[in-house]
């Protein structure tokens, strides 16, 4: 990445500017802006996180805020309410209360004498929701929106659920943000009489927000406030939304450009979940260049020519050996006038001819551990690993071997025709890419709770015996299969740890089964082009623990417990600029027997440390989730410290009944 050192306008910082909200609380923000903005007002750019501008999400925000600033715009990374340096407290995400202050950072950013009225918002992941969703409100100065990694639909393609089945990121995540929350202001921003005080209430007040969301295991109004899907016309900033191919949230960019009516553009790399000026794997594009070119148009009415870009820009990825980390991913950008493209065809495979002997799908309930992390994020060994292993746990449907290559760019989808020996059933479907040694690369993948088979609102028990048809809809994906490949599609009804197991083993008979493949004419070459990477100047700080990520698989061969064990330690930095110190570490285990779904068990534990001088302050969070035929049980507890002093714990339990799930 270019570091970009000279702007246009040279930059002033203000590390805590105090925005008070209309019912009294302070939020802290982070603004960088032209020095000479007062006299030459601006338009504005808000991130509104949970995250901790003060050593959370510095790394980026050094990078990306004081570059906007110094091409003619107000900065502002705000710390939402109950996090960071930010007073209040938080209680869920995506909550009324922070969308409400997000409008209302929104209206008093409009309001000062150094913006000229205009304002956007962007953001990556959280900061990817709820700006769509701060968008649907109608702010008045809201004028465009970058989403980065982001989704229209709370219930079925976000952390939470996917296609009814229980992803086991709903306890993951709920784990992470009980660590994330927990920590303290820094001392040096809320004052060293006050920081205690505000640390002590937020973690009485502080939320294990898993048994919340099981208590939703349906697409009920919970999950419909706030999912843009539900009226995509209330948006009418114009939205820019980029996503990456080893991403969790692959999907939305498709689902914005295709149903908002206000102005859309589209674009999808080979990325993780990261920014794509520093994502990986490679190729990184020149993120900011194109972000300032959103900015400009919709907030400064400049002629940048955003209009004229394809609807929908993608990086067709060529095939390359499985790994759980690459690199880079060699391809070529394609790029689409309209999408959906009248370009793609659809072909249509049967996978199981008529007159065939249905095929009996039983898998063991460790099918999937090949699949990787939902959104991968450690440039680490999160990215799914070869399939064999999984694909020899499934029913496969291999294809002949390709005369010619295909690109696949879209969303693949099966047609199935089954019956399930018990009500609850899921179906996990991969499309893989065959190497000729018998490699197998993930292409893409989906899964369906067959309770949901009509309806996440509304599911209906299977009947045991009774034949029904489903469509099992996989991720969007954009894959060049090359001569010489095969495709296979590989049919399971368990896939651990990305979705909880059913509470009984399941035998589906498959009597029919066909795929619809998306087929884009080949492209010859890149069909877009993007600058290279720049940003201002990174983040000073010196490393006091390196980084370091683990992942191993271990079976027991005595008990045949099989246990996934993950320990991501984000390392420990020291910010040069004010001194604080920062670690965090975070450990994950996941274990199932193979023909015992009541056996699957999760259990996090992570700690975070912050220190300054003579000063340090320690949290450890627990959790577990277990399940029997009836309920789901989720347990955490909390423990701070300052100095080696225990000042704070807290346990959390909560057992919640299964509904079809």
């Amino acid at each position: 990445m270019k570091t970009v050192t000279e702007f246009p306008r040279k930059v002033v910082e203000f590390p805590d500017m105090g925005i008070v909200m209309p019912d009294g609380c302070r939020l802290s923000a982070r603004v960088w802006m032209p020095e000479d903005a007062s006299d030459d007002p601006v338009p504005v750019i808000i991130e509104h996180l949970p995250y901790r501008k003060r050593d959370g999400t510095t790394f980026r925000d050094q990078l990306t805020h004081p570059y906007f600033a110094g091409h003619g715009y107000a900065s502002i990374r705000v710390d939402m309410r109950g996090n960071g340096d930010s007073e209040g407290l938080m209680d869920d995400e995506y909550s009324e209360q922070e969308l409400q202050d997000a409008c209302d950072v929104i209206a008093w950013a409009a309001a000062q004498p150094w913006c000229n009225g205009n304002v956007g918002m962007m953001g990556i992941s959280w900061g990817g929701f709820n700006c769509l969703q701060v968008a649907a409100k109608q702010p008045p100065a809201l004028k465009a929106v970058i989403s980065l990694c982001s989704t229209v639909d709370r219930y079925a393609d976000d952390i939470h659920y996917k296609g009814g089945c229980l992803l086991i990121e709903n306890f993951g995540w709920a784990s992470t943000m009980l660590s994330y929350s927990s920590r303290p202001p820094d001392p040096l921003i809320a004052g060293d009489n006050r920081w205690r005080d505000l640390w002590l209430t937020r973690l009485e007040n502080q939320s294990f927000l898993a048994p919340l969301w099981l208590k939703h295991q349906h697409r009920d109004a919970y999950w419909k406030r706030g999912s843009i899907c539900e009226d995509f016309s209330a948006v009418k900033a114009a939205v820019l939304s980029i996503g990456g191919w080893h991403d969790g949230y692959r999907n939305t960019i498709s689902h914005l450009v295709s149903n908002i009516e206000a102005p859309v553009k589209g674009v999808v790399g080979p990325w993780i979940h990261k920014y794509p000026h520093y994502a990986g794997p490679q190729p990184a594009i020149g993120f900011l260049q194109e972000a300032l070119r959103w900015w400009d148009r919709w907030l400064k009415g400049a002629e940048t020519g955003v209009e004229d870009d394809p609807a929908y820009r993608a990086y067709v990825m060529d095939s390359v050996r499985p790994a759980r980390w690459h690199p880079e991913r060699p391809g070529r950008w394609v790029a689409e006038k309209e999408w959906p493209s009248p370009e793609i065809k659809t072909r249509t495979i049967e996978l199981l001819p008529k007159g065939s002997k249905p095929a009996i799908v039983a898998s063991p309930q460790n099918c999937g551990l090949a699949g990787g992390e939902y959104f991968p994020f450690t440039f680490g060994p999160e990215l799914p690993g070869d399939q064999r292993p999984d694909d020899a746990l499934s029913v496969c449907f291999d294809q002949p071997e390709l005369a010619e290559a295909i690109d696949i760019v879209g969303s693949p989808e099966v047609e199935v025709t089954l019956s399930s020996d018990r009500p609850q059933a899921n179906i996990a479907i991969r499309l893989c890419d065959v190497h000729p040694d018998g490699a197998s690369e993930l292409i893409s993948y989906g899964v369906l709770n067959l309770a949901h088979r009509d309806s996440h609102e509304f599911p209906q028990a299977l009947v045991p015996g009774e034949t029904v048809s489903a469509r099992v809809v996989l991720d969007q994906c954009a894959y060049r299969v090359p001569a010489g490949h095969r495709l296979r599609i590989a049919v399971s009804n368990a896939y651990w740890p990305m979705i909880w197991p059913s509470p009984e083993p399941v035998q589906l008979s498959l009597s029919a089964a066909t795929l619809a493949l998306p087929l884009r004419p080949l492209a010859k070459g890149d069909e877009a082009t993007f600058a290279e990477p720049e940003g201002a100047t990174p983040w000073a700080t010196e490393t006091i623990r390196a980084a370091n990520s683990e992942r191993h698989v271990d079976r027991d061969e005595k008990t045949g417990i099989v246990t996934l064990s993950i320990a991501d330690d984000f390392g420990a930095v020291r910010d040069l600029d004010h001194g604080l110190v920062n670690g965090s570490i975070a450990r994950e285990t996941w274990t199932i027997h193979p023909d015992n779904p009541l056996s699957a068990s999760g259990k996090t534990h992570w700690t975070q440390t912050l220190s300054r001088n003579g000063w340090s302050v320690r949290t450890e969070t627990w959790a577990e989730m277990r399940s029997d035929a009836q309920n789901f049980i989720v347990s955490a507890r909390i423990e701070a410290y300052e100095g080696e002093k225990i000042v704070f714990e807290r346990n959390f339990e909560e057992k919640i009944p299964r509904a079809l799930v």
